[in-house]
């Protein structure tokens, strides 16, 4: 048996054998999976399995992180176990619709792209190849120059390199059939038509040596080689309308008049209303695209190398695709690639950092593969697994990228290709601009990992037992006041204790963690705890302790450490950062010392819903302390801010 037969064995036993598989489909770098059961997962067994990068549950599917290429290998054993896969769009179809109408929108818009981006990625390779054969410093090591190099070669390279992109309608269309639920060789053949030779050639069109066609006196007809907007819609309303007609047409001739009229109509529409209107479009976001990369002082590395990994937490990213697909197509070089691998490489190094720091066995053995992983193009298991766990590091990782993106658009790098970064990204930068690309990604990796070794993460230290002269204390001990000159170090006159109880930091209605619409708290991805709907617009403070983070302008969250070492987060409402602290109004900061009772936030309620956001409040101890053994939310129901304990947090040893 092969390593990844047993792998794809593996993964079906500990997700809950067969029988607890919806349907399942897979991306560019991990498997989709829809369970019938989440409580049937065993995440731990999930985790140790072999070639396994992470794995949790995003967007209604739970998602194995296996990487580029793996995931091919290991969906094939899958389905040879007799399980029959399925489109992504199957897959969510059968999910909750997570996320707003954009977000969805974006996501499908991603899925046309996943397949054709092994082509483009080979396409890419094949420019940088072909760069780096033809530098006049390697020729020079063969005694050659430019001139003598074979017409026949340039134009064996060029039959390499130009293809996809001369029949790229033709993929998009297949792959937006094949994502919509049409017949995808009908997407073939409308792909097909819309670069037929007898139409004006768009490269010619666009160099002035030919002109479009003019139906009707006013409609320009041209072929659209490169373009995917006008493939795009041309898919997606083809495929809807081939459904709608297969419904409608008797069976007996269902073979014959569904793909006669989808044809005739989609490339009627195609090149006299979809093709004009969205190439327009098309010309207008790549113009839009170039003005932002060209922005000048290296902003647009800043911009893009902070924000990217940001936009990858959300799951909209796939947006990018298209912009660097028509940046290779209009220009044949994608100065985007050099700006995200360096965010890429910081968040990487923003984990390794955390991973050789931290003392915890288990967070080492999971944050260093984490690291190297992200070193190879693939950042999921660094960010949600580590990162995001702890916040600093991931902060820490987007200074660096915007650093690293800063020296990358100041020299103008570009690459050849797309879809592959960092170590494997060097592919595409096989030209003189080779080590400006290795120094924006070392400088990117030094930044985020110095940033997170000196500030972005602090190991939990070890309780020390000392004797208390306060006699007999609650079981929520009290912290002890801090001294002046550092709001970090306690004076510990205090007694251990195995289990602490905290109350409630609102007045409301406490609810399960579930119930909260966003899967980051309902997937419990951050921690475990509760959630209150606000009956009052007011955070106190449960317990005397440290204010370790406090949202500073958006004011929506706030972290606060008890004296064990247990952090609280509590984060008002939901996507209430994109208020940018309206309605919010904060008295402590960082660093601050508070006690029990005291307030720390006041909050608008009715300004939260007339933005039209949810009010309900996670409060949850985060993930990632060794410590704590079990975190237990006590009660649901009405619930007074101070009042009865609300969560439990029983230790793994006395603390």
């Amino acid at each position: 048996m092969s390593d990844n037969q047993q792998i794809a064995q593996d993964v079906i036993r500990a997700i809950g054998g067969k029988e607890n598989i919806a349907s399942f489909a897979h991306c560019a770098t991990r498997l989709r999976i829809m369970v019938n059961d989440k409580d049937k997962i065993d995440q731990k067994q999930v985790e140790n399995i072999d070639k396994v990068k992470g794995a949790f549950f995003n967007s209604g599917q739970y998602q194995i992180i296996f990487g580029t290429g793996t995931v091919n290998r290991i969906f094939e054993e899958v389905e040879k176990l007799g399980i029959e896969g399925s489109s992504k769009e199957d897959v969510k179809s059968q999910g909750k619709k997570e996320g707003n109408a954009f977000q969805r929108a974006i996501r499908t818009f991603g899925d046309v792209f996943v397949p054709i981006i092994p082509v483009l990625v080979a396409t890419g390779l094949f420019m940088g190849l072909r760069g780096l054969l033809t530098q006049n410093e390697i020729l020079s090591l063969f005694g050659a120059t430019p001139e003598d190099i074979s017409p026949n070669f340039l134009l064996f390279t060029q039959i390499l390199t130009d293809t996809a992109f001369a029949f790229l309608p033709a993929l998009v269309a297949w792959s937006a059939f094949r994502v919509f639920g049409g017949s995808p060789v009908l997407g073939i053949v409308l792909g097909l038509m819309l670069v037929n030779p007898a139409l004006p050639n768009a490269y010619a069109v666009a160099d002035g040596s030919a002109q479009p066609l003019h139906m009707f006196g006013f409609i320009p007809v041209v072929g659209y080689q490169g373009s995917v907007l006008p493939a795009f819609f041309v898919g997606l309303i083809g495929a809807k309308f081939e459904k709608l007609l297969r419904r409608r047409v008797p069976e007996a001739l269902d073979l014959i008049l569904t793909p006669f009229i989808t044809l005739t109509v989609m490339i009627t529409l195609g090149l006299f209303a979809i093709g004009p209107v969205f190439h327009s479009l098309e010309e207008w976001v790549l113009h839009g695209t170039t003005a932002v990369l060209g922005l000048p002082f290296g902003i647009a590395g800043i911009i893009i190398g902070f924000f990217h990994q940001i936009i990858v937490v959300t799951g909209v990213h796939h947006i990018f695709n298209f912009l660097e697909i028509q940046l290779l197509e209009k220009t044949g070089f994608n100065p985007f690639n050099a700006i995200i691998t360096c965010a890429m490489a910081a968040q990487g190094a923003a984990c390794l950092a955390v991973g050789l720091k931290t003392k915890n066995t288990k967070l080492k053995a999971l944050a260093l593969p984490s690291s190297f992983s992200a070193f190879l193009g693939i950042t999921e298991p660094a960010i949600f697994g580590v990162n995001l766990r702890y916040m600093k590091p991931f902060i820490m990782g987007l200074v660096g990228g915007a650093v690293g993106g800063f020296i990358a658009s100041l020299f103008h790098l570009q690459g050849t290709g797309m879809a592959v970064t960092v170590i494997p990204g060097t592919l595409l930068y096989l030209n003189s601009q080779l080590p400006l690309y290795i120094l924006s990604n070392v400088v990117a990796m030094g930044i985020a990992f110095a940033l997170t070794w000196f500030f972005g993460y602090k190991d939990q230290p070890v309780a020390e037992e000392v004797p208390s002269n306060a006699g007999d204390e609650s079981k929520t001990e009290v912290l002890s006041q801090k001294s002046n000159s550092s709001a970090s170090q306690a004076v510990n006159h205090r007694t251990k204790v195995d289990m602490l109880e905290i109350a409630s930091p609102i007045t409301g209605t406490a609810v399960a963690l579930e119930q909260v619409p966003d899967p980051a708290f309902s997937e419990k991805h951050m921690g475990e705890g509760i959630a209150i709907e606000p009956s009052e617009g007011k955070v106190f403070a449960p317990f005397d302790g440290v204010i370790a983070h406090v949202m500073n302008k958006s004011k929506h969250a706030v972290i606060l450490e008890h004296e064990t070492g247990v952090q609280m987060l509590v984060h008002i409402g939901i996507n209430t950062v994109g208020l940018k602290g309206e309605g919010f109004t904060a008295y402590v900061n960082s660093g601050d010392t508070v006690t029990a009772g005291q307030l720390l936030i006041e909050f608008d309620m009715e300004a939260i819903q007339a933005a039209g956001l949810p009010l309900i409040t996670p409060v949850l101890i985060p993930n990632g302390n060794e410590s704590i053994e079990q975190v237990m939310p006590t009660m649901t129901g009405p619930v007074q801010a101070n009042g009865e304990a609300l969560i439990v947090v029983k230790f793994t040893e006395p603390q």
